[in-house]
């Protein structure tokens, strides 16, 4: 069905379900009057979390009180029909009822949003096709800071346990702290005096349905979370506490190639045909630990006075490993190795040999992020309100990726192995080997050290250069046994907003807001690298046997086994002698920077409603400053003759001012009806790694690269970046159709138009590298030490990053939320939700907007009654463009494919059974990515596949307690 004919489909459909007579039921079947869709709607001060949170809370004092997913799905429908912006919601119950491990997954199933995973987990979230990094993001309204490379927040941070809601701003109003292209989320937490007492215990175990192919790693987890949450002082002091702690594994058949190469093939049939030029594969394990404290302390002695202090603590650690291996795939020049083609590309080949590198490499992500922030409301008289809010937020981070090689012995030695030959063949679950001509799972014949000649780097390096050396005919090139690559990242935001809200008594203007907030941010990247050289060299040896674990699985990809040994407590051990690669790489350096901004964000916004012939007119207007001052520090790197790097600081920045208006204006037709309109100027500030100042020259020592005479394969290339980069800009509107038929059922259709005004990318060209070439450095080494090479060509890629460019963003966006029991009463219990969203979106010069995907869909089917509950979930996404951490710690664009993933759960909720001790028992079992759908990504000229990763299947058993 194409594009076209679902959205028919689709509105002929929510046409109908708008004409259908309707009455409602209770979770026990009792009949109750419909809800009044003639109801006016109530509008919450904006931005204001604690009387949102109190509007989409049930009334106590009612006699129905409907719990579990349709309490959770009527409270996100009460914040999404309350605001005077375009939003979606998801409520406390939507997070808390699901076993799941962060908000990012319930995000991920809003319309208009889609999830992305990442190494077996959702984390990022696109809004509107425009990925996190071009997304706002608050915490209880306040700007929020990740733990990620860029200004993007890390949505699997954030437990399930310590959110009450989270609110997605499609649309901005001026109050809004944190703005961006895409839209904004606001995170919000427990507000204890908006809450009944409750002390919660909640475990979950986890086990995934791939079995971990790495003997020392579990494929089982945990999470376990307290929550309590009392009033004291006659309801003026209120406490939440939450604590959780997690653990949860995650296991990938990591498939890998280099890229394509027409070129390989010089002669014969298949000449000028795709070929894979090498491959990275491994089987990969790691473990998610994180432990998070939030605690909210609110004092209000009056109506008129309210204080509250809250305060967000999150470790984690994401600690893995990944045993593989890592080798060019090399052909005949003349094809003869060929088995299978087809008009474009070499499908199978028998290959002329590598002498094969084991990897085996530690991943060692760990981090903590704090937040601290404290508000004070004083209503200084029935019409104004005062309010000063100030917080502070901070993270550390440090993403190690360590590299340990062996083989069957060193580069040059005499004693190395033979070549590896293998015969390959192109599936749809990526290369697939077979008639491997040498084994890997002998701890007598495997040798831990480097069996290829990649240590040009180390040429400086005068303690290598021994007579031993010498007499084995081997030296620096042959040296380099392992690699450590750590990126170490620091920031601060430090802010403080005063606001005055003055309510007009009748009229058209309700009321107006005035604000001034001051925000100080800080972000700085430390970008190191060491090389490893075992301390056997010249020689090289097998394994220590204390630090063997058996063996690891690769017979997926048709590689057999390979020896597991403890990389990481080799390298953290004397093993290996450590080389700076800072003194030695001119990236590290040229990758370290320091980015500094200070804002003032002055801001007006004025409420109004009219009524306008029986039509109920409501919304808002207002105007925002952004006023800016950005300041980067950094280097300029470059090996000089020395065949050191030689680094010089450089400081940049840039001063801006941007003003930018909003209007929401609505219209409530009576009857559940409600038209929507606005219009805004939106920003997003500048990606934090292009506004680094510095710049580097690098030389790639690899024979693919230095025998290749095309530039963009070649061995040179050099980056710089751009602190006077302005913002990314948008002017947008938004018109949307809302129909509410019942308090738990709505039908929308959304339309919105994004005109990008500026948008900074980045931007290849070719450049000519000779005046930085050091003859008797810039070489490459054959793996037997015996030929040296010459750079082929002095031509290479020179990257930076330009503003200027525009670009258009324009959608449709439908949902639905549909308890078939007030149409049918026979299906009481039985309900859908979902929605879809229909992108289009491009910049002027044809580039793809990262995190765009033209079709995204969500649906839920729900089953809920006497306390049983099921339910399966899809959310598909068609192709997108993403990125990656790439070589040297750098990031780099990524193309993937389009993916649906399937959850599915069962519960019984024991309220109603009468069982002493059982009241307040909940179970449930969850059951992740049923179909078992991979992460591919392509190759953008091929088209062809260039990495896949497959998770398996999750499952989860879940037990919540409420003491009371």
């Amino acid at each position: 069905m194409t594009s076209r004919h679902l959205l028919a489909c689709s509105t002929a459909a929510i046409a109908l379900l708008a004409a259908a007579p309707l009455h409602a039921q209770t979770a026990t079947g009792t009949v109750v009057p419909p809800v009044d869709p003639a109801a006016p709607v109530t509008q919450p001060p904006v931005g204001d979390t604690q009387a949102a949170d109190a509007a989409a809370a049930p009334d106590p004092s009612q006699d129905i009180v409907v719990t579990g997913l349709r309490a959770s799905l009527e409270r996100a429908q009460t914040l999404k029909r309350n605001n005077s912006s375009v939003v979606e919601a998801v409520s406390a119950e939507d997070i808390g009822k699901l076993p799941q491990s962060s908000v990012a997954d319930s995000l991920g199933r809003l319309a208009g949003l889609a999830g992305e995973r990442r190494s077996g987990r959702i984390s990022g979230i696109s809004v509107r096709g425009f990925r996190e990094d071009f997304v706002g993001t608050t915490l209880n309204g306040r700007e929020l800071i990740g733990i990620g490379d860029n200004r993007g927040v890390e949505y699997d941070l954030y437990p399930a346990e310590i959110v009450s809601a989270a609110v997605v701003y499609k649309t901005p109003d001026a109050g809004l702290t944190a703005m961006g292209v895409g839209g904004t989320v606001d995170i919000r937490t427990v507000r204890p005096l908006e809450r009944s007492r409750a002390l919660i215990v909640n475990g979950t175990y986890e086990k995934n349905g791939m079995k971990s192919k790495n003997p020392d790693f579990d494929d089982q987890g945990y999470r376990f979370a307290l929550s309590y949450t009392d009033k004291f002082a006659d309801d003026t002091i209120g406490i939440a506490l939450t604590a959780a702690t997690t653990s949860s594994p995650v296991q990938d058949d990591f498939f890998s190639v280099w890229g394509y190469d027409k070129n390989a093939i010089t002669s014969g049939p298949n000449a000028g045909k795709y070929v894979a030029q090498g491959i990275d594969i491994s089987s990969r394990s790691r473990v998610l630990k994180r432990d998070t404290i939030a605690g909210v302390f609110q004092y209000r002695p009056s109506d008129a006075f309210t204080a509250t202090f809250d305060a967000l603590y999150i470790n984690f650690a994401d600690q893995g490993i990944s045993r593989g291996f890592i080798e060019a795939l090399p052909v005949a020049a003349d094809g003869s190795g060929v088995l299978a083609s087809n008009s474009t590309t070499v499908t199978s080949a028998r290959t002329t040999g590598f002498n094969s590198v084991i990897r085996s490499d530690p991943l060692d992500k760990t981090g903590d992020l704090k937040v601290f922030g404290g508000n004070l409301a004083w209503k200084a008289s029935s019409n104004l309100d005062l309010t000063l809010d100030v917080s502070r937020s901070e993270s550390k981070k440090s993403d190690t990726r360590a590299e340990s090689y062996a083989g069957l012995g060193r580069a040059g030695l005499a004693t190395q192995g033979a070549n590896n030959i293998r015969t390959w063949t192109y599936t749809d679950e990526g290369l697939l080997f077979s008639n491997n001509s040498q084994s890997f799972d002998d701890y007598n014949r495997v040798k831990l050290a480097g069996p290829q000649s990649w240590g040009g780097s180390l040429a400086p390096i005068t303690e290598l250069n021994t007579p031993a050396a010498r007499a084995a005919g081997i030296g620096f090139a042959q040296a380099q046994d392992g690699f450590v690559n750590t990126a170490r990242f620091d920031e601060y935001l430090n802010a403080a907003r005063l606001e005055a809200a003055y309510r007009f008594d009748g009229g058209f203007l309700k009321s107006i807001n005035v604000a001034l907030r001051y925000s100080d941010h800080k972000k700085s990247k430390v970008n190191q690298g060491f090389f490893l050289t075992a301390q056997t060299y010249p020689s090289d040896g097998p394994v220590p046997e204390d630090s063997r674990n058996g063996l690891a699985d690769l017979n997926w990809a048709g590689l057999g086994n390979v020896v597991a040994y403890d990389a990481l407590g080799l390298i953290n051990s004397d093993f290996y002698r450590r080389w700076d690669a800072g003194a030695l790489e001119p990236d590290r350096l040229g990758d370290t920077y320091s980015i500094k901004e200070t804002v003032w964000q002055p801001s007006v916004k004025a409420e109004f409603e009219s009524d306008l012939g029986g039509v109920r007119m409501f919304g808002n207007v207002g105007v925002q400053g952004l006023i800016t001052n950005q300041r980067a520090t950094g280097f300029d790197a470059l090996v000089v003759s020395n065949l050191r790097v030689r680094a010089n600081p450089v400081e940049d920045g840039a001063k801006y001012t941007r003003v930018l208006p909003s209007l929401n204006t609505n219209f409530d037709l009576g009857g559940g009806h409600t038209i929507r309109f606005a219009l805004a100027k939106v920003v997003s500030r500048p990606r934090i790694d292009f506004l680094n100042p510095g710049s580097s020259v690098k030389f790639s020592n690899n024979v693919a690269n230095v025998t290749n005479t095309n530039p963009e394969l070649g061995p040179w290339t050099s980056r710089s970046g751009n602190a006077q980069l302005r913002p990314y800009e948008a002017d947008q509107a938004d018109l949307s159709y809302e129909y509410y038929f019942a308090s738990d059922g709505f039908v929308s259709i959304s339309a919105f138009y994004k005109d990008l005004k500026n948008w900074n990318v980045q931007t290849t060209t070719i450049r000519d590298f000779r005046e930085f070439y050091i003859p008797g450095y810039h070489q490459a080494v054959s793996s037997d030490g015996q030929t040296i090479y010459t750079p082929a060509t002095f031509q290479g890629l020179n990257t930076t990053y330009v503003g200027g460019l525009k670009g258009k963003v324009k959608g449709i966006e439908l949902q639905a939320s549909l308890p078939f029991g007030r149409f049918v009463s026979a299906l009481d219990g039985f309900g859908l939700t979902g929605g879809a969203a229909f992108t289009d979106g491009k910049l002027d010069d044809g580039s793809r907007i990262p995190g765009l995907s033209a079709r995204v869909f969500q649906g839920t089917a729900y089953f809920e009654k006497s306390g049983f509950s099921a339910r399966v979930s899809a959310n598909n996404r068609s192709s997108w463009l993403s990125e990656d951490r790439g070589g040297s710690n750098s990031i780099s664009p990524a193309n993937r494919s389009g993916q649906t993933l399937v959850d599915a759960q069962i519960g019984f909720d024991f309220a109603n059974t009468n069982i002493d001790y059982l009241d307040h028992l909940r179970l449930s079992f969850q059951a992740q990515n049923l179909t078992n759908q991979r992460d591919v990504y392509t190759d953008a000229a091929s088209g062809l596949t260039t990495r896949r990763e497959t998770f398996g299947r999750n499952f989860l058993v879940n037990l919540t307690y409420a003491i009371f």
